[in-house]
């Protein structure tokens, strides 16, 4: 589990059976359940370096050398000691088992005192062995401790009767850390350098079991054996966690499992494949890692690049003067990763480009380099840009000379290059592969962009840029091409036109990097100005705008469209942020000209509280609330939203029930009930069928036909009133049988009325002069002609308005027939003509 996090990086740790004590520069907090922060101990002046919890205390001292013992429920101090700096300055802290109430310090003067705190008396002080104390460490025996010293020299001593037991020295520097392996039978005792190695030593024979070299690159920070198991973890400032399992002969240890990050800052980090889980990243400490979205469990690190793998095993990491310098780009590709290598890397300042495979987690066959350098690597030459095909074939690279070539991937072999001798005058500031391996498209520092057959390496077209291009993303699905200039604006070229679609300003400092979302439709940007922006491309908006403590130097979006991951200067760590148009209705309307991007704290694996989400939902609040008007402009059209079974087919109604109509009656099944009725009486007898009362009369009544239907009324009424409108809701909810049963009804032979029938007419007249159930109005007086031809063309009134109805008809059609041909006419020229 992962606690909250803390205000600034935590500098020391401790942990009793019920809390974790954390301290950052002078503040020491306590948290339970792993999680929550529930004391505080303010009272220190200067930054806490060392910590012991002690029963119901906690001991905490500070750089200034004051010690203060704290009671852990009630935050308050019970004893507070100032030891003098130039007599006895603590470097170390120790309770040594079953010595009730009292603590040993070490010095860096190099002698020893043991304190009662509960008294506050200075019980014995032990003279040293003339070296600074660095570490104390309780041995499993009651009364033993071993001290580690500056000079490398570990002392297992009897603090009971001030007797030295035995004495190690070790070659390599100052003694990090102590731990010893209890209770499984074997009397070891393990000790950390500052260089990273781990000596392991047998107290019963006094003498070196055996090293453990390199388990750490940089100083072993801490150690601890666990309690009755053949496990040791240790950790290291190389981010590193690291668990080791004796299980093997000569008593030294194999890492069991470990988790570790980068070393140094990250470079460069790309999602890899396309289910949105792995993150590629490449370090300044020179190594290619893979981190997971899911679970740490499937981290792992494909290590460091190296010229001679061989040759640097024998070495070791100290020595390897082999290693590469760290990558500066690189690119993956998920197709054929299992057949040959599927990631290609350039080095900084190093021509050559290095191979990875991601299946065997480990750097690649192929060293990729011109063959004119094969013999000798110029100092001055390096590669700066690299692409692989969507294939997984090829690659293409670009370097400061302005040369770009290409490698087959699986053969390592080189295929050529594009322009006679080189592509462009300046170096190369982004290479990239189409989809379809058609084109490739390179970027120079003199500013020109150049779009080469892939295939044929012979120049489709070259464009200036309007200033020196410092990177180039391509989003392979939509043929969008993002340049970054040295000018901090970034442009959108689309690839088919090969023209400038948008251009973006707003950055203040370099664009570090640029990520596409998975549909094209936004470009994130990083800048040194320490600003993350999100830039609309099909309206070209900045949308979104925040600021970060330290920049980012690269981003990149997941292929699912879930996070958006990004590195930052002088940062460890790889951050996600969750995509909330994802998850909520998000307003993605342009910033207003005078927006004032707000600082953003990295995200942690936990808030710091729970945040108000009230004020963010606003926007979205105004989203929810509009609602489309029943008419947008009275110019325009508007149709019903009635589906179209209710309209469409009402012209042809009597095909429909033909085809519909079954080929004989269905019949009745003759079948007795199932309880026959009896005639009450003292005597049980049945009713004959001929005795049931059949009360329901078979002859019509022609007086249910002489009431007329509410759309009648309605229409009736209107002829007054002329308002139409619920005559023609209520034909709206009718189904097309019904509809076309009442406008049959409208007639004088069904019961109805010249003047009703010309109320029909004006209604329809209605619906066409407001321009709206434009489909419906159509529909309605295309079955009124039908039905009533012979009526209307009898009846002067009737013939009067159908010919006003004509005429209203015609202009509304030449006006819609106009605005459907311009519109044909523009989206005709858009796709066929050249931009």
């Amino acid at each position: 589990s992962t606690g909250n996090t803390l205000p600034q990086d935590i500098t020391c740790l401790a942990a009793d059976r019920m809390l974790i004590f954390a301290s950052y520069d002078n503040i020491l907090h306590a948290f339970a359940r792993n999680k929550e922060v529930v004391h505080t101990y303010e009272g220190h002046k200067a930054r806490i370096h060392l910590l012991q919890p002690f029963g119901d205390h906690v001991i905490s001292v500070d750089v200034d050398n004051v010690l203060i013992v704290w009671n852990i429920q009630s935050e308050e101090e019970y004893l507070q000691i100032d030891f003098d700096k130039a007599t006895f300055a603590v470097s170390a802290l120790l309770h040594p088992s079953t010595y009730l109430n009292k603590i040993l310090l070490g010095s860096e003067q190099g002698t020893l005192q043991l304190w009662n705190i509960k008294s506050n008396k200075l019980l014995y002080s032990f003279p040293g062995w003339g070296s600074a104390v660095t570490t104390l460490e309780q041995a499993p025996a009651v009364d033993v401790v071993a001290v580690g010293l500056v000079s490398g020299h570990i002392i297992v001593h009897n603090i009971k009767f001030d007797e030295s037991l035995m004495k190690f020295q070790q070659d390599w520097g100052p003694i990090t850390a102590i731990s010893f392996r209890t209770a499984d039978g074997h009397p070891v005792m393990a000790a950390g350098s500052p260089v990273g190695h781990i000596a392991l030593w047998d107290l019963e024979e006094k003498k070196l079991l055996c090293q453990m070299r390199d388990a750490h690159s940089t100083a072993i920070a801490g150690m601890t054996f666990v309690p009755g198991e053949p496990l040791l973890i240790t950790n290291g400032a190389d981010n590193a966690l690291r668990v080791w399992i004796f299980d093997g002969p000569g008593g030294t240890g194999r890492v069991l499992r470990s988790r570790m990050g980068h070393s140094a800052p990250p470079t460069k980090i790309r999602y890899h494949g396309q289910n949105g889980e792995q993150i590629l990243s490449a370090g300044q400490d020179g190594t290619l890692q893979s981190f997971s979205t899911v679970h740490e469990k499937f981290n792992k690190s494909l290590g460091r690049g190296s010229i001679n793998k061989k040759k640097s095993k024998k070495k070791g990491l100290k020595l390897d003067t082999m290693a590469l310098p760290p990558i500066t780009a690189f690119a993956s590709e998920v197709a054929h990763q299992s057949d040959w290598d599927g990631i290609v890397a350039c080095h900084q300042g190093y021509i050559t480009c290095t191979t990875w495979n991601y299946q065997k987690t480990s750097m690649g066959a192929h060293k990729l380099r011109p063959e004119e350098f094969s013999k000798h690597k110029p100092i001055d030459i390096y590669a700066t840009a690299v692409d692989i095909t969507s294939c997984g074939n090829f690659t293409v690279i670009g370097m400061s000379t302005g040369q770009v070539d290409v490698y087959n991937m699986q053969s390592g072999i080189h295929r050529g290059c594009y322009g006679k001798e080189k592509a462009h005058e300046g170096a190369i500031r982004g290479v990239a592969v189409d989809g379809l391996n058609q084109l490739v498209i390179t970027a120079g520092s003199e500013g020109l962009i150049k779009f080469w057959r892939f295939k044929m390496k012979d120049l489709v077209y070259s464009s200036e840029l309007p200033s020196s291009p410092s990177g180039i993303l391509l989003h392979r699905d939509s043929g969008i091409l993002g340049v970054a200039f040295d000018d901090f604006t970034i442009s959108v070229l689309d690839i088919e036109t090969r023209k400038i679609v948008r251009t973006f300003s707003g950055h203040h400092g370099r664009v570090n990097d640029m990520t596409f979302s998975p549909d094209g439709r936004w470009l994130i940007t990083s800048s040194m100005d320490c600003s993350i922006k999100t830039w609309d491309l099909p309206s070209g908006c900045l949308i979104d705008c925040f600021l970060v403590d330290s920049a980012a130097v690269s981003l990149t979006m997941s292929p699912t469209g879930d996070f958006l991951a990004s590195a930052h200067v002088d940062d460890l760590g790889i951050y996600l942020w969750s995509n909330r148009s994802l998850y909520s209705l998000v307003s993605l309307r342009p910033l207003p000209a005078d927006y004032e991007p707000s600082l953003v704290t990295l995200p942690s694996t936990c808030p710091m509280q729970d945040v108000d989400v009230s004020e963010d939902e606003e926007p979205c609040d105004e989203m929810i609330e509009y609602v489309s008007p029943e008419q947008l402009g009275e110019q325009l059209v508007t149709l019903s939203l009635l589906p179209e079974s209710r309209w469409k087919n009402l012209l042809n109604l009597d095909i429909i029930k033909k085809k519909n109509k079954p080929r004989e009656p269905p019949k009745v099944p003759k079948s007795a009930p199932f309880f026959i009725p009896t005639l009450p009486g003292l005597i049980p007898r049945y009713i004959p069928p001929e005795e049931e009362n059949d009360t329901q009369s078979k002859v019509v009544n022609l007086g249910v036909l002489a009431q007329k239907s509410d759309f009648y009324i309605h229409l009736q009424e209107a002829l007054s009133t002329n308002e139409y409108k619920a005559s023609l809701d209520l034909l709206k909810s009718l189904g097309p049988s019904g509809i076309e049963v009442e406008l049959r009804g409208l007639a004088p032979e069904g019961g109805g009325s010249v003047e009703v029938m010309l109320s029909f007419l004006r209604m329809i007249g209605m619906m066409l002069s407001k321009n709206y159930n434009f489909e419906l109005a159509q529909a309605y007086l295309a079955l009124f002609l039908k039905l009533h031809l012979k009526i209307l063309s009898s009846e002067p009134k009737l013939l009067e308005e159908l010919s006003k109805l004509s005429m209203q008809l015609q202009e509304t059609w030449v006006h819609l027939q106009s605005l459907f041909n311009q519109s044909l006419c523009v989206l005709t020229y858009m796709k066929s003509a050249l931009l």
